[in-house]
């Protein structure tokens, strides 16, 4: 792989740093995640909400492993500072990543996300934006790719598994929104006459639908 270091993606026409626009919308999807975690037992924060079995500390083990595979291995810059054996099981359990075991406390796992972010944000400070790497995973035919595209795929990534946190940790304790700061929500609202409302309206239109 072919990549350059030490410098900065130019300015846009705007006056902007496209990659550090990228970089910290990128840091406050992860802080938002890293919120949904707060405050809860290790049975509600691994708990499965969902047919599928989301759960919050799952999404974080899953996500750790993204940061350290796309800004890592990807670039030639592999993560050694805390080993993550489960990825090598895939082949036998496609969700070994998708939950924590009752043996990995929920410090551990948010202490590998955090050290898995701060390992990608290195690789995203050194590298300019059009440095090339490849996915190791990815077929043959696209696997190549530059730190312009692995910033969006992650930003992506970051942002699904958050929306699904938003929905997992509301229906543990009804806790909503983005930040503990800024919730990003409107004011002063009913949220249960709202979903009231809701309900009535779904009905209405499932009756004019007959």
């Amino acid at each position: 792989m072919t990549h350059t270091t030490g410098s900065r993606a130019g300015l846009d026409s705007a006056g902007t740093d496209p990659k550090q626009d990228l970089h910290h919308y990128l840091k406050a999807a992860r802080e938002a995640l890293l919120w949904k975690v707060e405050g809860l037992s290790e049975y509600n924060v691994r708990r499965p909400l969902t047919p599928t079995a989301t759960n919050l500390l799952g999404l974080l083990k899953h996500l750790a492993g993204c940061e350290t595979g796309y800004f890592g291995d990807t670039f030639g810059r592999p993560f050694d500072e805390e080993p993550m054996p489960w990825l090598e099981e895939f082949d036998e359990d496609p969700t070994v990543d998708m939950w924590a075991r009752a043996d990995e406390p929920r410090e551990y796992i948010v202490g590998l996300y955090r050290k898995a972010c701060a390992h990608a944000d290195a690789t995203i400070e050194a590298l300019d934006w059009n440095s090339v790497g490849r996915v190791p995973h990815w077929p043959t035919e696209r696997n190549e790719v530059t730190l312009h595209r692995i910033l969006i795929h992650m930003l992506a990534e970051t942002n699904r598994h958050g929306g699904h946190a938003d929905i997992v940790r509301e229906l543990i304790d009804g806790a909503a929104g983005l930040q503990e700061t800024n919730d990003n929500l409107p004011p002063g609202l009913s949220w249960e006459k709202y979903r009231e409302r809701l309900e009535g309206v779904a009905k209405e239109a499932a009756a004019n639908a007959e």
